[in-house]
């Protein structure tokens, strides 16, 4: 199998980028290990963010940055890069927008193959994935205000559900929050960032049935 597979499966599985709509329903949460914690009714704020996956030739990455150290929140987390919609935007002028400014990735090197599952955060934010091809490694700078580092991990350790767990952390109030992770190496891929690539394996290779040679081979 090549990277023609893996490219041919994002395309048939992603919704295409012509089906985003601003009211779009979570399909995903910080809630769903979470069932007992208090969800508030609210209007969740859009965001988007933007996968790049990068076709590399020993195998496909996914481009992944580190929250700079200054940062009020989320300090040095693992994240994609994104953020809010500016007025006017849709998801997908969002994500290229924020890759470029975050990490200077050049859009035009971005084929937009399609939308994962929307997301809803515990901060009140609704965000879409936009999965992006890279047909070559892309040239980055990371903004340092926003972000410390950026990286790439192979897209087959993150589709190897064995890389996949539930951790959790206590919280002041005596609640307990579980949350997806997947640790690669030093760093710390959790939360948010877990959670879509979570819903993202789901999405890809949830209903066959052997979905670890699938993945397998779509990355080979």
């Amino acid at each position: 199998m090549t990277l023609a597979t893996l490219r041919s499966r994002l395309v048939q599985r992603l919704d295409p980028v012509e089906t985003w709509r601003p009211e779009l329903v979570a399909a995903r949460s910080d809630f769903d290990l979470n069932p007992k914690a208090a969800r508030p009714v609210r209007e969740l704020r859009p965001a988007a963010v933007l996968i790049p996956v990068v076709a590399r030739p020993e195998g496909a990455t996914v481009l992944l940055t580190r929250r700079a150290d200054t940062l009020v929140r989320h300090t040095g987390q693992i994240a994609f890069p994104g953020g809010r919609l500016d007025p006017g935007e849709n998801a997908v002028q969002a994500a290229l927008r924020e890759a470029d400014e975050e990490v200077a990735l050049n859009p035009a090197k971005v084929e937009v193959l399609g939308l994962s599952d929307a997301y809803e955060t515990g901060t009140g934010f609704l965000v879409t994935p936009v999965i992006g091809w890279l047909h070559e490694a892309p040239v980055t700078t990371p903004s340092p205000d926003e972000v410390a580092e950026v990286f790439e991990t192979p897209w087959d350790f993150l589709m190897d559900a064995a890389n996949h767990r539930q951790d959790f952390y206590d919280m002041d109030e005596g609640l307990r929050r579980w949350f997806w992770a997947m640790p690669w190496g030093e760093r710390y891929i959790w939360g948010v960032t877990a959670g879509i690539l979570k819903g993202l394996h789901a999405r890809l290779y949830g209903d066959e049935p052997a979905p670890q040679v699938a993945a397998e081979e779509d990355a080979a």
